[in-house]
């Protein structure tokens, strides 16, 4: 993320966030249901709801879905064109026909920028944004096994496909089903904080969060049978983040070398483990930046970065922005 806007507290006086959900023929109904399920259901300190998610189409009425059964959407291009916040998940058997220009001139205005204004996709959605021209000149990802089609299609377009989300500012992509999920977290995130976001994962039993650059699948997520995980010495690492830990510490939680345990672990999260550390590092580090007024150099040391030099560092390239900006940010307006 590389810009965490000022949050919006939902009250009388600030109407909550609309995010108009765009659904064509053949869409995918998880997509759909995943975005009503943790935006819809995300509250602020006062458990007031803070966003209001519509489901648009085309033209409002009876939609298919790839599954079963139909949907219903109420609302039309009007909303879209008016919504805060635009998100395009996939209809695998449109998408991909999609070309440069291929929108009609009522949707690609729909779906144009504006002030304040976000549009983002999941999966083969993707396409849909970059025939609107909205990925031009930007990185952008979708489904792994569709980039290489995106990329050909979209030259203008920096298709990355080897990340769960990729977050432009105003224009947001994300890859196949389950890296929405993620997504929504990610803008609950940068629009309201961590723990907003925390809590409606925890609600809804997901990870509360997983870095964008993160890959969208490993090669050999399960440790072949037989084989010690290092499951183990992930918990045991979470209880000692402030801690100056070292490869052969985590190693000697699981009995394993250096080499095995690294290699292991890869294998396991997609991450070396020095990534993987610095990652809950920083989880921490927001946490405590959000909920309690401690000093950033005891910050610093509680979540295991040791000095506040270090932490901003590290904070600055994984969140774009300072530790005191992201607390001025999320603890500010009656946090």
């Amino acid at each position: 993320m590389r810009d965490v806007k000022q949050k919006a507290t939902a009250t009388a006086a600030t109407p909550r966030t609309v995010v108009a959900v765009l659904v064509r023929d053949g869409v995918l109904p998880m997509e759909l249901g995943l975005v009503h399920q943790l935006l819809g259901t995300a509250r602020g300190p006062s458990g007031d709801l803070l966003y209001e998610v519509r489901t648009c189409a085309p033209r409002p009425g009876r939609v298919r879905t790839d599954a079963d059964f139909p949907i219903y959407a109420e609302h039309g291009l009007e909303t879209v064109a008016a919504a805060d916040t635009v998100i395009v998940p996939a209809s695998h058997e449109s998408d991909e026909d999609l070309a440069p220009g291929g929108l009609s001139p009522e949707v690609a205005s729909a779906l144009g920028l504006g002030e304040g204004r976000r549009v983002a996709s999941i999966c083969t959605g993707a396409f849909v944004l970059a025939a609107a021209g909205l990925l031009d000149g930007r990185r952008a990802t979708t489904h792994w096994m569709s980039s290489p089609l995106l990329a050909r299609r979209f030259p203008a377009v920096t298709v990355d496909a080897d990340v769960l989300y990729v977050d432009e500012g105003e224009v947001l992509t994300s890859a196949g089903e389950a890296a929405g999920i993620d997504l929504c977290l990610h803008l609950i995130r940068r629009d309201h904080g961590a723990a907003v976001a925390a809590e409606v994962a925890r609600r809804t039993v997901v990870p509360p969060h997983r870095e964008g650059g993160q890959s969208q699948y490993i090669r050999r997520p399960l440790p072949e049978p037989g084989l010690t995980s290092t499951a183990r010495a992930r918990a045991w690492a979470l209880d000692h983040l402030a801690d100056p830990l070292t490869l052969a510490d985590l190693a000697a939680v699981e009995s394993m070398s250096v080499r095995t345990f690294s290699r292991r672990f890869r294998e396991e999260t997609g991450l070396t483990p020095l990534q993987w550390l610095t990652q809950r590092r920083v989880d921490r580090a927001r946490e405590l930046l959000e909920s309690t007024d401690h000093t950033i150099d005891r910050i610093a040391t509680e979540s295991g970065f040791g000095t506040a030099t270090s932490l901003r560092q590290h904070f600055g390239t994984a969140v774009g922005v300072t530790p005191g900006s992201y607390r001025a940010t999320f603890r500010g307006g009656g946090r």
